[in-house]
């Protein structure tokens, strides 16, 4: 008889700890992922880790190499900004839907995420900036109501999952976005959506940029969130 993690409450356990190692750093792009070391790190069966991995395949933040095993997936600037470019055009459209379709409590939380993220801004807590904004981005879509969108997005952040708070942590960059998040937060609020699509569509431009000055500096993490 065993304890170790297992089914699929097993499989989204090991599949969420692989994420969350991949944003925290723990785990880099083209390293292994052993099924036992993984079982024994994680408290979960072997047949539960292979699961996940297959998960994660699917969501391309991991590839399967035949007779070779697992191994995290490398995203190169190229494709970080291609997806980024695709994203665009998804928030785009949430924001414009947002803007219409929030609920009064959606708008208030809203509001109230901005204000947090300006008090973190303030309080130089950049970890802090990074899980609002990362909350932001989730609530404008939630309120558009647009579940195709929604999955294609969560499709599209899959491959880059280690990279989604390394922009925000970037020295300077939570006040130079601030203003941008900001800008979506008044729109989708008031209700404006062609207000709210400008804004979103300037915010993820100012992202791809990034993406681009990264290019010229290798060892420098590739941002997607932001």
């Amino acid at each position: 008889m065993t304890d170790k993690l297992t089914g699929a409450a097993g499989r989204q356990y090991v599949a969420e700890a692989i994420r969350h190692s991949l944003s925290s750093g723990d785990l880099s792009p083209g390293q292994r992922l052993v099924e036992n070391d993984l079982a024994e790190s994680y408290g979960a069966t072997r047949g539960a880790v292979r699961e996940a991995l297959q998960d994660l395949a699917a969501e391309e933040i991991v590839e399967i190499v035949p007779r070779r095993g697992a191994r995290v997936r490398a995203v190169s600037v190229d494709e970080a900004i291609q997806i980024t470019e695709c994203r665009s055009a998804l928030e785009q459209l949430c924001a414009m839907k947002a803007a219409t379709q929030a609920s009064q409590a959606q708008r208030t939380e809203l509001r109230q995420i901005g204000a947090e993220m300006q008090q973190a801004v303030a309080d130089g807590a950049v970890h802090t900036y990074s899980i609002l904004n990362q909350r932001l981005h989730e609530l404008v879509v939630e309120a558009s109501g647009q579940e195709v969108a929604r999955r294609q997005l969560d499709r599209l952040n899959g491959p880059m999952v280690r990279f989604q708070f390394r922009l925000a942590l970037r020295p300077g960059r939570p006040a130079q976005s601030l203003q941008q998040h900001l800008a979506i937060v008044d729109a989708i609020a008031g209700g404006d959506a062609t207000a709210a699509a400008r804004a979103t569509a300037a915010h993820l431009e100012d992202v791809i940029e990034q993406l681009r000055s990264s290019a010229a500096m290798p060892s420098a993490p590739v941002p997607t969130r932001a």
